[in-house]
């Protein structure tokens, strides 16, 4: 009896953990390639230049935007490559008041689209309650910006560090917060549409229409931290 009961509980607990994986990330970084080495900007640049801005410092292991830096070393940081399906991880922090973001599938075309979030989608980077963005639903830390909002918030305080993931393959988009599926959806069809219709993207040309483009770390003007940045191409 005693053995019977042991596999019956045996076979719950597998059961939850397999539950579990649906709204749970993998902490596993077998495949991945760093985007960062944590000592220089090597594979970055400054959206629409050929060097990175300089008030973008190494600190401590981390990409920091300095926000006391030099007024013309600024500018959203992009990747050199193009992905299109991928599996992103990222740590972020941000300072008391801060707001930044995680910006892919960008176009690089500054002639065209001035800015970084001109075409690409946003994981938003924020302080909820002590930056005034955080107020507005589909603003807040994790939202697909001004498009999803977050199904829950696992935010940790301020001045800590966050995990974050972006999975995107073939059209199906999923962004977690440290360890938490928050967003889930599919690119590119008609529901698709219909949510940049309701979003301020609205009449914008091409934003959120690209299915390969660079990651871009944006400079808000505010500090903002990032670490441990890897990609694996699915």
């Amino acid at each position: 009896m005693k053995q019977y009961i042991f596999s019956a509980l045996s076979a719950l607990a597998i059961t939850a953990v397999v539950g579990c994986s649906t709204t749970k990330s993998q902490t596993s970084t077998k495949g991945f390639t760093p985007l960062f080495d944590g000592k220089t900007t090597t594979g970055w640049h400054t959206y629409g230049k050929t060097t990175a801005g300089s008030k973008w410092e190494i600190q401590d292991g981390a990409l920091y935007l300095n926000s006391k830096g030099p007024r013309n070393g600024g500018g959203d940081l992009v990747t050199d490559k193009e992905y299109s399906n991928f599996h992103l991880k990222y740590d972020w922090k941000v300072s008391p008041g801060a707001n930044s973001g995680l910006i892919y599938y960008v176009h690089e075309d500054k002639a065209k689209y001035g800015a970084t979030y001109s075409t690409g989608l946003e994981m938003q980077v924020i302080d909820n309650e002590g930056h005034p963005d955080g107020k507005y639903p589909k603003h807040r830390a994790g939202d697909l910006y001004d498009v999803i909002k977050s199904s829950s918030e696992p935010v940790k305080p301020v001045g800590q560090w966050n995990t974050a993931e972006i999975i995107s393959k073939n059209g199906k988009l999923e962004h977690y917060l440290n360890g938490v599926k928050i967003v889930s959806t599919t690119l590119w069809d008609e529901n698709w549409k219909q949510l940049i219709a309701q979003s301020k993207f609205k009449g914008w040309e091409n934003w959120g229409t690209f299915k390969s483009g660079k990651i871009a770390l944006q400079d808000h003007g505010d500090d903002v931290w990032y670490r441990n940045i890897m990609i694996k191409e699915l």
